[in-house]
């Protein structure tokens, strides 16, 4: 006689939904061989979604009197663009559009957060694929694996603009000479490595300690709603419609924060030492 089924305890509540659907079990703590297939989706649905708002925006955009639309999108643009004219000295016809996109695509990215913790597995269930897919992980930003990848794409426009307006006898000059002089190159090639990794680890593990916080604790308050306690179910509501209210500010914040330090980074680039 089989089994009767249970329901999970909250440990395994937790567990399960911060699990990742990954292409194979992960061996070691650092295994590039695994891929986390629901963060590759969901960063790719919302990096669509972004560049969609905004070439509708600039498609749409007017002379005249600007619709809401066009005006919320009119005040991130310059927010944006006064915040790399204040970082970037040069050339910022690529930087800012850049600068846009990413603070546009985090924040996507982050807001995924404020669906429904069992949302997305009523949507499998629903579909009959619980079977292929019993993991499922919707927010990009709370997995390292995402925002390491974000923050590497960053540092290779770092090094792509050190060379471009160094050149590349410069940049490597002032890897190796910069900051205490070229007689103790060796020392200095360390530093400048050490920097541009500590630059890049930690631009990714601030968005995801963050989001992964936040993550945590929507999960928790759910678990307040499915006790047999009648006084915490609207605990659960009253929890869940403050930290959600508090949680507008960080995933916007989290958004803001990656796109300054995009723009310092990038900026740092145009500088010599």
């Amino acid at each position: 006689m089989a089994a009767e089924q249970h329901a999970p305890t909250a440990s395994e509540y937790i567990v399960h939904h911060l699990t990742h659907l990954s292409s194979k079990h992960q061996g070691f703590i650092v295994d590039m061989s695994v891929f986390n297939l629901d963060t590759i989706f969901w960063s790719v649905v919302t990096g669509l979604v972004t560049i969609t708002l905004l070439f509708l925006a600039a498609n749409k955009a007017t002379a005249g009197v600007p619709g809401r639309f066009q005006t919320f999108v009119e005040m991130i643009v310059e927010m944006v663009d006064e915040q790399a004219k204040s970082i970037v000295h040069g050339d910022r016809s690529f930087i800012a559009p850049l600068a846009l996109t990413v603070f546009v695509w985090v924040v996507l990215m982050n807001s995924l957060d404020f669906l429904p913790v069992d949302l997305p597995g009523r949507v499998i269930e629903w579909l009959g694929l619980e079977h292929t897919l019993h993991y499922h992980r919707i927010v990009p930003s709370a997995d390292l694996n995402g925002t390491i990848g974000l923050s590497f794409g960053i540092l290779i426009l770092m090094l792509y603009y050190g060379i471009k307006i160094k050149g590349a006898g410069g940049f490597i000059h002032e890897l190796f000479a910069a900051p205490f002089g070229i007689a103790l190159a060796p020392a200095n090639f360390l530093l400048n490595l050490i920097e541009y990794a500590a630059k890049t680890v930690s631009l990714g593990m601030r968005l995801f300690g963050n989001m992964y916080a936040g993550e945590l604790v929507f999960m928790l308050i759910a678990l307040m709603g499915a006790t047999n306690i009648p006084a915490l179910w609207g605990m659960h509501f009253v929890a869940g419609l403050i930290w959600a209210i508090f949680h507008i500010l960080i995933v916007v914040l989290q958004g803001f924060i990656f796109m300054m330090l995009t723009l310092v980074y990038i900026g740092q680039a145009h500088e010599g030492h």
